[in-house]
């Protein structure tokens, strides 16, 4: 017989939104957290350049601004302004959960800068301020009681019946099935990454959230959005994803090269016409990179700020103290997913979305630098208080035929599930009649679906 699992909330995912949002539920909730792979293995992990927040009221309509710049006018105005009123605190939970972030002689938090920002507003904790973050989320979680995560758990499927979630079917990494009824569900699933060939995200984050809201018809919004970070590193070596070179370098300094070592952009651009730009200039020049020159951010800064990133630049023969950086775009983010409200219910019942997995319409058409860590915070938070704020009901688990196979085979259900999101985006794509360079040249070998 297959297992079966009943919790009062089951959480998908075990990034910094799927974490915090846990923390915030009552303790007198039973939360089950469930993650694909082992918990520390999210791209909330890997962000690199910081998370932004108001430093000051008089900085507000700034930081609105920047938001919807970058966005291209198409952000939800009220949701960025939840999210930059709420910044501070987000914050000052964190630094009551042991967060560290930059300070100087004095005490004082130090901001940075990076594209598409007007100032300096970016707190950070070195060159791995996702890893900082969300390992300090994981060690509360880690400390309550009514918390249980289960690492190595594939999301397969809703159990939905009148449009009302009432829990999930999810699978081990050996393929043996297992009901988890809940009153409320979560999906905190991440990004697309793992649809393309060349991306900064784990490989196993292949919109398993997105594929099984499509699945049982929740709308989508924006599903044709996704960001392409500008500075990769380039290299033919076989990776699992690329590596990203962060924002705050050129923030601090880092200046960008054509063949001929001619500055050919401003380098604070948005992402997405910093990458248009850069890729112009790889097709003017005939190459498959351009050079990122971070010798002007000085060697002690450099490794104070960035230690990780020199490391790795120094593991691939290049000593950033001296050497110019072969760089080229990736796939990063994903402004799209599951439509919410500014409480994170999707079109479902008792179905929450947050973090990437979400859109509440943040972010318009374009991410602004920094801004994803904050607002994956500020969303997971509400949809606990959301939750809290509803009254506990007569919960009863649906059990139904289709249901009861004992095992599913992971490699087909996933490459279903890629092929299902990709035609959800090249559909949306066609209807907008979207003329992206970038996917334009380079779809057959982007979004390639891994059939094996």
């Amino acid at each position: 017989m297959k297992n079966r699992i009943y919790t009062d909330i089951v959480v998908i995912g075990s990034g910094c939104a799927g974490l915090y949002c846990a923390l915030h539920l009552p303790t007198d909730r039973r939360v089950l957290i469930i993650t694909k792979r082992e918990a520390d293995k999210s791209d909330s992990y890997l962000a690199q350049g910081g998370i932004c927040v108001l430093t000051e009221d008089s900085d507000y309509d700034s930081f609105y601004g920047d938001t919807l710049k970058a966005g291209h006018m198409e952000n939800d105005t009220r949701s960025v302004e939840l999210m930059i009123r709420s910044s501070q605190n987000v914050i000052g939970d964190l630094t009551s959960y042991g967060v560290s972030f930059q300070k100087d002689e004095n005490g004082r938090p130090v901001y940075t800068k990076e594209g598409g920002h007007s100032r300096e507003r970016i707190l950070y904790h070195k060159d791995i301020t996702g890893k900082e973050i969300t390992g300090c989320l994981h060690e509360q979680v880690k400390k309550r009681s009514n918390i249980t995560i289960l690492e190595n758990m594939m999301l397969c499927d809703l159990f939905a019946e009148d449009n009302v979630c009432h829990g999930i079917l999810a699978a081990d990494e050996n393929g043996l099935s297992c009901e988890i009824h809940s009153e409320f569900t979560i999906l905190a699933t991440g990004g697309i990454g793992g649809l393309f060939q060349h991306s900064t995200n784990y490989r196993h984050l292949t919109g398993d959230g997105i594929a099984v809201a499509l699945k049982h018809g929740v709308e989508l919004k924006d599903e044709h959005y996704i960001q392409i970070h500008p500075t990769t590193f380039y290299t033919t070596q076989a990776q699992s994803r690329s590596f990203l070179l962060s924002e705050s370098l050129r923030g601090e300094g880092a200046r960008l090269y054509d063949r001929n070592g001619k500055r050919f952009v401003s380098e604070l651009l948005p992402r997405d016409l910093l990458t248009k730009a850069i890729l112009l200039q790889m097709e003017k020049d005939g190459t498959k990179y351009v050079w990122e020159d971070l010798t002007g951010i000085g060697e002690k800064n450099l490794k104070e700020h960035f230690p990780n990133i020199m490391e790795y630049c120094e593991k691939m023969g290049y000593d950033v103290t001296k050497d110019w950086i072969p760089v080229v775009p990736a796939q990063h983010y994903y402004m799209g997913g599951i439509r919410v409200d500014h409480e994170s219910r999707t079109s479902m019942e008792a179905l929450y979305a947050i973090g990437e997995t979400a859109c509440n319409g943040v972010h318009g058409k374009n991410r602004l630098a920094s801004n994803s860590l904050l607002e994956s915070l500020v969303f997971a938070k509400r949809a606990a208080l959301d939750i809290t704020a509803r009254s506990k009901t007569s919960f009863h688990p649906i059990h139904r035929s289709e249901y009861h196979s004992d095992y599913i085979d992971l490699k087909k259900l996933e490459c279903r599930n890629k092929q299902l999101v990709l035609e959800a985006i090249k559909k949306k794509q066609s209807a907008e009649k979207r003329t992206d360079e970038y996917f334009k040249r380079n779809e057959e070998e982007q979004c390639l679906i891994q059939s094996q």
